[in-house]
């Protein structure tokens, strides 16, 4: 761990001699990827010393820490207190001890509620919590009451995924081969999960839980600032395995680069690997996608004031195709995701990929 932190530390210092032209003011932090919060406090408190050594820290940050139910020791918390987090994380995954331990997780619903009322007891008010639905053994009935105790327990924040089944986990390998392991026979059907995912928009809606994005929902004032500049393409640096970063030159282009997933090569290898520059067509196919996961979606004003209104017109036949289909609604000036839409978004998406070719501007 201690050398870990040691090449992040590196690493912030290097961008900020490296890339010029970022913005040295933050407003977020997040620190994820795995469980930080078994970072020893003195090297969470030499990370986040690092990250205030290079950038300014706004007095209202939002600053995030993703964390394991069972997992948050008291002088953790006390840590994470003491270097300005305000919003924890929780990847709890289910309320119902048979599915959370056939998705591998080590806590119960009791040390998750308690770590939830614990976090909140100390200051920290905003407060995430992911659950899945198509977990192993996951019933209609099951997943209300995952829901209802999310409910209970009083956040401010909810994460809704529906099980991804492909071949990079081994429970999904294990279901597309109609194999017994890992619990695959018990995973619900995919109509099963669509249903779970459709009734959790709703029972969070009737309790102040908004959906704000495919996956995402919160009571009003409590939306992830940080994950929304995802969306809204707004420049963020990633530090760490496997992180991605997306900054804009002097001249507006977007450049997009990530480190190894490898950790042996991270801890011993140059950093960063060669930046890329998005082409101007590939920056519209981001916009496009990306806001169309918020569920305010693309304001077509917005979209044409930032690309030009030619370019934007050539979509027009997806976009009417799409909302054919029952995937896209338009009202006015804006474009969504219907229900339908969000539920097989991916397909979606592909649509705006490569369809059009969008030409480069004209060099001043």
């Amino acid at each position: 761990m201690s050398r870990y932190i040691e090449r992040v530390c590196e690493d912030l210092q290097t961008a900020v001699a490296r890339f010029s032209g970022m913005p040295r003011t933050a407003d977020t932090v997040y620190l994820g990827g795995g469980t930080p919060s078994l970072l020893p406090p003195h090297l969470l408190k030499m990370l986040f010393g690092a990250i205030r050594e290079h950038f300014l820290v706004t007095d209202n940050a939002e600053i995030t820490v993703e964390c394991a139910p069972g997992q948050l020791a008291d002088d953790a918390l006390d840590a994470m207190l003491e270097c300005g987090v305000n919003r924890i994380s929780f990847g709890i995954q289910s309320f119902i001890d048979r599915e959370a331990k056939a998705s591998g997780r080590l806590h119960t619903r009791a040390v998750a509620l308690e770590d939830i009322w614990r976090a909140q007891r100390a200051g920290i008010k905003r407060v995430n919590a992911d659950l899945i639905a198509g977990l192993p053994h996951q019933t209609a009935a099951s997943w209300s009451e995952s829901l209802a105790i999310l409910l209970e327990s009083g956040v401010g924040h909810a994460s809704i995924y529906m099980l991804e089944v492909d071949d990079d986990s081994r429970l999904g390998r294990e279901v597309l081969g109609g194999g017994a392991r890992y619990y695959a026979p018990a995973v619900p059907s995919d109509d099963a999960i669509a249903d779970m995912y459709a009734d959790a928009i709703d029972v969070l809606a009737q309790n102040g839980l908004m959906q704000y994005e495919i996956s995402n929902f919160a009571r009003s004032g409590s939306a992830s600032v940080h994950n929304t500049k995802y969306w809204l393409r707004k420049p963020y640096l990633g530090l760490g395995v496997d992180a991605h970063s997306m900054l804009r030159a002097a001249d507006g282009a977007v450049i997009r680069f990530a480190t190894t997933d490898d950790l042996q090569c991270y801890l011993t290898g140059p950093g960063w690997d060669s930046e890329h520059s998005l082409t101007r067509q590939e920056e519209l196919e981001e916009a496009w996608f990306l806001r169309l996961r918020l569920n305010a979606g693309v304001n077509l004003r917005q979209i044409e004031a930032d690309f030009g209104k030619e370019q934007v017109e050539q979509y027009k036949p997806i976009v009417e195709e799409l909302a054919a289909d029952g995937f896209l609604s338009i009202s006015a000036d804006q474009i969504t995701l219907t229900l339908q839409g969000r539920m097989l978004s991916n397909e979606v998406f592909s649509r705006f990929l490569g369809a059009i070719e969008v030409p480069e501007p004209a060099p001043v």
